[in-house]
């Protein structure tokens, strides 16, 4: 699973091919239309040379078999010389293969390698220059509508972090946290390590007052699952500070129980199957060390039962 800030992008861009017109249309103008179908090609550019020319991802528009136009797709952490000489034959290769025009967007994690990186090449023959199409976050539009959020929550995360601490924070971030509700399986974590590790602490906390304030109702696994496991650190730590203070058994016992039924709908979030048996079992449980340890066996158990074991 890719995690890294090279890798991360590319994958969104494989998760959803429509993210590349949109970047096309919104940040440089191009008349690329929204009804556009976007599909995957391979990178891979080998033909009878040897030598393979492959690039981080190629998307088409149009009819993948007579498309309108390909999209080399490279993620760029800085200005690389060797980039220079293959960026062009990357390019001449697509446009060769399927017959259409053809643009080179290079993606990158801010101003100055985007600054780098667009530098134009001097192909020699006279008049012949490419210019790279450079974006980082900061030229992405905020994504402040929930619903574009759902439909682009690629687009919403990339362009997140740019606008998390501006004038329409708080709008930002409610269409983030529209965005991730909205993923299933591995992405949405995967989305929300990403984005949350390049917040500000201001925009961290923001987010988190968001989410609690609009009592927002997660949609997706992982969002069910993360917020289980949120209330039940702040339970957990909630304990502890009462202990540390002398509060009375009773609040704590009252904690112990919001950490069940955490407990219960992490089960619940990942579809795994509660018996009576297991939800009676864990009901009855008031030692709070015991929850916490059946919270992380949660995480990654395949079926309830594997609480126990």
């Amino acid at each position: 699973m890719p995690t890294n800030e090279h890798e991360l992008p590319l994958e969104m861009v494989r998760n959803r091919p429509q993210l590349v017109p949109e970047m096309l249309r919104s940040v440089f103008g191009l008349d690329v239309s929204t009804n556009a179908r976007a599909t995957l090609a391979s990178e891979s550019y080998a033909d009878t040379n040897p030598a393979e020319l492959r690039c981080d991802a190629t998307v088409l528009l149009g009819d993948p078999k007579s498309p309108v136009l390909g999209v080399v797709v490279e993620s760029q952490l800085r200005a690389l010389r060797q980039k220079t000489y293959s960026w062009p034959a990357y390019l001449a290769s697509l446009r060769l293969r399927r017959r259409c025009p053809v643009v080179l967007l290079v993606l990158c994690p801010d101003q100055a390698a985007a600054r780098g990186c667009a530098v134009p090449i001097d192909m020699g023959h006279p008049g012949w220059v490419l210019k790279p199409l450079t974006v980082h976050p900061e030229m992405l539009p905020p994504i402040t509508d929930p619903d574009q959020a759902r439909r682009l929550p690629e687009l919403a995360v990339l362009s997140a972090p740019a606008h998390a601490d501006g004038p329409q924070s708080e709008a930002v971030l409610r269409g983030l946290s529209a965005a991730i509700g909205s993923l299933t399986g591995d992405t949405g974590a995967l989305y929300h390590d990403y984005v949350m590790s390049r917040f500000s602490d201001a925009a961290r906390k923001l987010m988190e007052d968001i989410v609690k304030l609009d009592n927002y109702e997660w949609q997706s696994e992982f969002a069910l699952t993360h917020r289980a496991e949120g209330r039940a650190e702040g339970r957990a730590e909630g304990r502890a500070e009462g202990r540390a203070e002398g509060r009375s058994e009773g609040r704590t016992e009252g904690r112990t129980e919001g950490e069940v039924k955490a407990l219960l709908l992490m089960l619940a979030a990942r579809g795994l199957d509660v018996s009576e048996d297991v939800r009676a079992r864990v009901e009855a449980c008031t030692d709070p060390e015991q929850i916490e340890r059946w919270i992380q066996r949660a995480v990654s158990a395949d079926s309830a039962e594997d609480l126990f074991t």
